[in-house]
């Protein structure tokens, strides 16, 4: 057993995919139209038969609540794996995203925190041996 997909609710699909790929740097993989929404699933542009993410409209009503709580508690909706957390951390902030947790160590990983801009806050990961 694998993981096939996992979604993200978010806001605005258009809005999600120009920040996923543009500059998240994942790529479409399937953009189907499904009523008023779009079966919109995006993968790492280095893993591009791995593990899907949907970018999933928050239409449900339960979804806005548990999505400001998580916000407001400063928990992330998902965690992305980055080599260089450093790097990748100062790409992002010159492409303008906002961070609200700098990089840190973590225990076995260091980790920084961004506002996907849908409504959600990421958590990226670097694996304490991968920086040494």
């Amino acid at each position: 057993m694998k993981i096939y997909v996992t979604n993200v609710f978010v806001d605005d699909q258009d809005k999600a995919e120009a920040f996923y790929t543009d500059v998240l740097g994942f790529t479409v993989k399937h953009n189907v139209p499904v009523g008023e929404n779009r079966w919109l699933t995006v993968v790492s542009a280095e893993d591009p038969d791995g593990p899907e993410l949907l970018l999933e409209p928050s239409d449900h009503p339960a979804v806005p609540p548990y999505k400001e709580a998580l916000v407001a508690d400063g928990i992330p909706a998902h965690s992305f794996q980055v080599q260089n957390l450093n790097a990748e951390w100062q790409r992002l902030v010159a492409l303008g995203v906002s961070f609200t947790v700098e990089p840190m160590e973590a225990g076995p990983v260091r980790m920084a925190i961004f506002d996907d801009t849908c409504g959600n806050l990421i958590q990226l990961i670097e694996m304490a041996e991968a920086a040494q």
